[in-house]
Parts: C-alpha cells; structure tokens; sequence
C-alpha cells in the first residue's frame, strides 16, 4: 500500500527569533509523520487506544477487585455494592472507546498484514467492543477468586508477612499479578495492543515485567519482585514461587524467510505445580520443562528440562577470606 503524500505547510516561517526557530523545527518535524490507516514505524497515531485512559482503565478494575488499595478512602461494606456498580461503570465506559480504537489493529497491525489477514466484510466494531467487554466482564468474579489465593500464597511463602492487608496493600508482587491476570484476560479475548500497555505500565510500578500472553495458574507468589520477567508464552502452574530477578525466557529466535523472528510459536519454558526457583535464575526456552515440585537454586542458568522433584544449583567459586593488612584497614 503506498503511503499518502506528507502535507507540506503552505505558509513560510516570517515571524522573528525564537518564533522563526520554533515554527521551522515544527514544520521539519511535520514532514516526518505518516497519515497512514495502517500500522507504521512513522504513523501519526490518531485512531489508536490511549495510553492513559487504558491505564486509568487498569487502576478501576484493580480498585473493583481490591477496593480500598487505589481509593482514598477505605469502602465501607454497607456500601460496597454501589461502590462497585459505580466503578465498574467506570471502567465500561472507559474501555469500550479504547478496545474499539484498538480492534482494527487485528488487521491493520504489521504482523496481522505480513500474516496475510484481511478486515472484516462489514464492520460491526461497536458489536465486537460490547460482546469483548461482556465476556471480561464475566471472567472478573473468577480473577477475583484467584488472587484470593495468590494473597494466601504470599502470606504463606514469606514469613516477614504479618497480616494479609499487608500483603493486599504493599507488595508489589501481587500488584504485578492483579494486573497480569487482567491484562491476560483481554489478551485471550484478541485485544490487540491495550493488554501489553497494561503489563507495561504496570512494569513500572513494581519491576516485574510479565507479558500478558503469559498462562500463570493458582497461588502464584513472586517474593521482593524487582527484576523478575515472564514471557509471552511460558506457562507456569500452580503453587509456583518465584523470587527476585528471575528471568523465564525464550532462546534464539527462529527466522522467516524475510530474516524476520517467527510469531506464534512457543519461545519460553513451562514451569509444573509447585517449583520454586530462587533469585536471578535464568530458565530459556520453549522445550525447557521444569518438572513438579522441583527447585532451581539461585544464579542457574538452564536451557533443558529437568525431571519432577529435581534439585539444581550452580556450582560457585571457592571463596577466599583473609584478614585485611595494616595499609588496608580504614
């Protein structure tokens, strides 16, 4: 598809320094953006979901499944069920202009175009948004009932947990997972690019950078958090601990024909119930299983499986102690 032509600004910069400086850069930086309906690295993105309100979005729906650690205020139970109905409004509204903004994205997007799909006959994308936010909608009592267990998970897996509202009001672990497991559900339902500025925004907040592709089972605990990444298509099952800095990645990437990574194939590893992997381990690829019950100790690096009940660790160099000389000490 060849691109429209750029528009070129019909009036000349005649106004006086800084103005003169300010309009040229503006008119140098016009030239540069596509007015493009297709997904391009030089778009002017005009028909696009919004960051903001897809986060906004994210921290109503983290309020209706923990209502008090966004708001102000504490709810008050009595007023629970309007506090919910209203919120949950909220966020109907906000989500139903963003996900129709991003559902063109399923055939516009560059993947979807290389992959050869093709826009809908008739475009019925206010149907779509509404059948889209009424089964996530359905999903929010069951993601409620499974981060009930993750805080149980924490609670049990770190002994400096002294009370579960410590563990609903503070850590970021459970942050990230909340979010996850939002995002994830929008990703099953082919919400294109919303789910991934959730994670993301949510990266920033806590550290943890799990893509929303990610299935991740019951009772999930990531401890202290920071630097802990998961990606898109690992698969982790339940009563899984994790602690900081672990990395569950893919491998080299395979290449098309066009030298270009392979999409859709299973790139990261798959963690069975019950495995603890302590920090800054690194566990790759797509064939890597980490059986049952399993522990992998802290710095492994590991690119094969393992069988269930394995205990891995890292051998580390000798450690040389010596007392410090005169010139030495401070």
């Amino acid at each position: 598809m060849k691109s429209p032509a750029k528009p070129t600004p019909s009036r000349r910069c005649v106004m006086g320094a800084p103005e003169v400086d300010i309009c040229e850069t503006a008119r140098h930086l016009t030239e540069l953006f596509n007015h493009v309906d297709t997904d391009a690295p030089d778009a002017l993105l005009t028909q696009c979901p919004a960051p903001k309100n897809s986060v906004n979005a994210l921290r109503i729906l983290l309020d209706i499944l923990f209502p008090g650690k966004i708001t102000a205020t504490p709810v008050d139970g009595a007023d629970l069920g309007v506090f919910l109905l209203r919120r949950l409004s909220q966020v109907w509204r906000l989500l139903h202009g963003e996900i129709r903004r991003a559902l063109p994205y399923r055939w516009i997007g560059e993947a979807a175009r290389v992959a050869g799909a093709r826009a809908p006959k008739v475009d019925h994308l206010d149907r779509e948004t509404n059948r889209i936010l009424k089964d996530f909608f359905d999903t929010l009592p069951m993601v409620r009932k499974r981060l009930v267990a993750d805080v149980q998970a924490a609670y049990d897996g770190d002994p400096a947990a002294h009370t579960f509202a410590e563990v609903l009001l503070a850590y970021p672990g459970l942050l990230a997972i909340a979010a996850h497991r939002l995002a994830h559900e929008l990703y099953r339902l082919d919400v294109p690019i919303i789910p991934r500025i959730m994670s993301e925004w949510i990266h920033t907040k806590s550290g943890v950078d799990i893509h929303p592709g990610a299935t991740i089972g019951n009772a999930f605990f990531i401890d202290h958090a920071t630097g802990v990444v998961i990606g898109e298509t690992t698969e982790i099952g339940n009563h899984v601990k994790l602690y900081q800095g672990v990395t569950l990645g893919a491998r080299s990437f395979d290449l098309d024909d066009k030298g270009l990574p392979v999409k859709h194939i299973k790139r990261h590893p798959t963690i069975r119930d019950r495995v603890v992997i302590y920090a800054n381990a690194t566990i790759l690829g797509g064939q890597t299983i980490i059986g049952a019950r399993s522990v992998i100790g802290s710095n492994v690096f590991l690119m094969e499986s393992v069988p269930p009940d394995s205990v891995v660790s890292s051998i580390h160099p000798d450690l040389h102690i010596r007392e410090k000389n005169a010139t030495e000490k401070t």
